[in-house]
């Protein structure tokens, strides 16, 4: 799974150099294994954030990705879609990507984050629940209903991405700061950005994310790759 991400990360046309940051010895020798570059990093960090902070202390670039290991089909254009906001708009921090939910059982699942937005595409708020909720239906009557459903899902509702993109100084701030309390509740980090009033800009894309949240997530993963 890491080589497919490796991969698929090495399409981009935009990032300069691909590192696998990890704590596990057997991640390293698997990407050694295969011609990539990793390197060993603390055990004790409580995000994938704090992480790519320890590497990015020791690099130059001015940006720095976060793309997560467990998203073994992202490609290097989608990648691209949340650098170029960055070259573009010197005021932006942090970017990260969503794509619209196809599926009422994502918006259900928990492993699955969902995301809105505010008018110019800055993140209100990202949660592992169901939003936004219709305040006068139940999950019953959404699900036992098709129509419904259909209606619902036609409001553009959004799932996350797990990949972001920050200016190399923010994302070491961001390191510095102690997780906080939705952070720590939801188990998503992108709310230490928000809950310390800082904005994270949200690129919509075309793309349909097959994450390996849980081990039965692997064959969906293998059977989309089987059917090419």
């Amino acid at each position: 799974m890491i080589q497919w991400v490796y991969q698929g990360v090495h399409q981009s046309k935009l990032i300069g150099e691909v590192i696998v940051a990890t704590d596990d010895q057997r991640i390293l020798e698997t990407v050694q294994g295969f011609g990539g570059k990793a390197v060993m990093t603390s055990p004790d960090h409580p995000t994938g954030t704090d992480r790519v902070a320890e590497v990015a202390r020791k690099l130059r670039s001015e940006m720095i990705v976060n793309v997560q290991g467990d998203e073994p089909l992202i490609k290097g254009n989608i990648i691209d879609k949340a650098i170029r906001p960055l070259l573009s708009d010197a005021t932006l921090q942090m970017t990260t990507l969503m794509t619209r939910i196809r599926d009422i059982k994502d918006w259900l699942n928990p492993h699955q984050g969902k995301v809105v937005v505010d008018g110019k595409g800055f993140a209100l708020y990202f949660s592992r629940s169901p939003i936004p909720f219709p305040r006068d239906l139940t999950i019953d009557q959404i699900l036992s209903n098709p129509e419904m459903k259909g209606k619902l899902l036609s409001k553009k509702l959004f799932k996350t991405i797990g990949l972001y993109v920050y200016r190399r100084g923010f994302l070491l701030k961001l390191a510095k700061m102690k997780p906080t309390p939705l952070e720590r509740l939801e188990k998503l980090e992108q709310l230490r950005v928000l809950e310390n009033g800082y904005k994270i800009k949200v690129i919509p894309v075309d793309y349909e994310p097959i994450g390996v949240d849980v081990p039965t997530d692997i064959p969906k993963v293998i059977a989309y790759l089987t059917q090419g």
